[in-house]
């Protein structure tokens, strides 16, 4: 992995985690699209890597997406939600940075054990994508469901609407 792409990887993290100690309101396009697309181009680029993942690859990358999941289930049970001008607001505790440098030391010892046993699919910036990914997707996942159980619903996207607006809707016949 080249520098470059350490660095970018690098402020993309202080990027995200300074936006959630900050708060701020909560659209749900972009709560729930941007883990999926990472996840999906995490997945294709390991997918379509020439090189064939062995049983070691295999055991890192689940073990790195089970660290990811767990961990991004947690930022999203412990973040703070609550409803502001009528839509979700969110903000992350300062002790969430704890679970944020859980999740980097859980990547930087899967990237070791994945240089050392020579397990590249596991050490390459494809798995990097997936795991921030399902890391994104699982906290949007306890987040979205946290939201909806408040009747919170997300705040509108530019053109106006309301991702999922229905969700928060009374329900009929249920």
């Amino acid at each position: 992995m080249s520098a470059f792409t350490v660095l970018v990887a690098i402020a993309a993290i202080v990027f995200v985690v300074g936006q959630q100690l900050i708060g701020g309101a909560l659209q749900g396009k972009r709560l729930v699209l941007l883990p999926a697309v990472l996840t999906v181009i995490g997945i294709v680029e390991i997918a379509g890597n020439k090189a064939h993942a062995d049983a070691i690859d295999v055991s890192l990358l689940t073990a790195s997406a089970a660290a990811a999941i767990t961990i991004g289930l947690a930022l999203g049970m412990m973040t703070r939600l609550e409803r502001r001008n009528g839509y979700l607001w969110a903000q992350l505790p300062t002790r969430g940075v704890w679970l944020w440098g859980g999740l980097i030391a859980s990547r930087v010892a899967i990237e070791g054990i994945a240089h050392v046993t020579g397990a590249h699919l596991a050490a390459g910036t494809a798995a990097i994508l997936l795991t921030l990914g399902l890391n994104r997707a699982a906290q949007a996942l306890a987040v979205v469901a946290r939201a909806i159980s408040a009747g919170i619903p997300f705040a509108p996207e530019k053109d106006g609407s309301v991702f999922g607006a229905g969700w928060f809707s009374p329900s009929t016949g249920r």
